[in-house]
């Protein structure tokens, strides 16, 4: 197949969302960098086998996705930080609410199942169809739907979210804003 500039701009148009994505199963900056660039090296290496018509992007994902679980297993075999005492001392303590909201959810993110999480991502964050999602993970529809579901669930527990009322600004910040007014 012949790469043409359309094709090479849509590939680069990817690298954002591949790095998202990387980050949600990886928890690490520097590891999910290394994931994209082997994904995009891989991805040029075998342009041939993508057909063209078919969705670039769950291309992508799929073979960043596999690059993933082929380190994953990888990693299983090694030594690292698993109580992650070395990893807490890098936690720098964000100075807004909104960066508090988003390490929460950073941190039940990771609580979730790899499964969960990847599902989570593709259907929520990268606005994949279920059918999509479910062909970069190698599964049913009906299984990435009830993926969703759960992790979706999950999630809201994780973060105390039980209804509309829980999201937005906690109660001593609204009686904060309140009295500012």
């Amino acid at each position: 197949m012949t790469v043409t500039p359309e094709l090479r701009e849509t590939m680069l148009a990817a690298i954002p969302n591949l790095r998202a994505f990387a980050i949600s199963l990886t928890n690490n900056v520097d590891a999910a960098d290394a994931l994209v660039q082997d994904t995009n090296l891989r991805a040029w290496t075998h342009i041939d086998r993508f057909q063209p018509g078919t969705n670039l992007h769950a291309w992508l994902f799929t073979i960043l996705r596999n690059g993933f679980y082929s380190r994953y297993r990888k990693a299983r075999r090694e030594i690292g930080d698993p109580d992650g005492t070395f990893a807490s001392r890098l936690v720098t303590i964000p100075e807004q609410g909104a960066m508090c909201d988003f390490e929460d959810l950073r941190t039940a993110l990771a609580k979730l199942s790899v499964e969960h999480r990847e599902a989570l991502i593709l259907i929520g964050a990268e606005g994949l169809s279920y059918a999509e999602a479910a062909q970069v993970c190698g599964v049913a529809v009906g299984t990435m739907k009830s993926r969703v579901h759960r992790a979706r669930e999950r999630l809201g527990q994780l973060l105390a979210i039980y209804g509309a009322d829980d999201l937005g600004p906690d109660r001593m910040t609204q009686a904060a804003l309140q009295a500012a007014h």
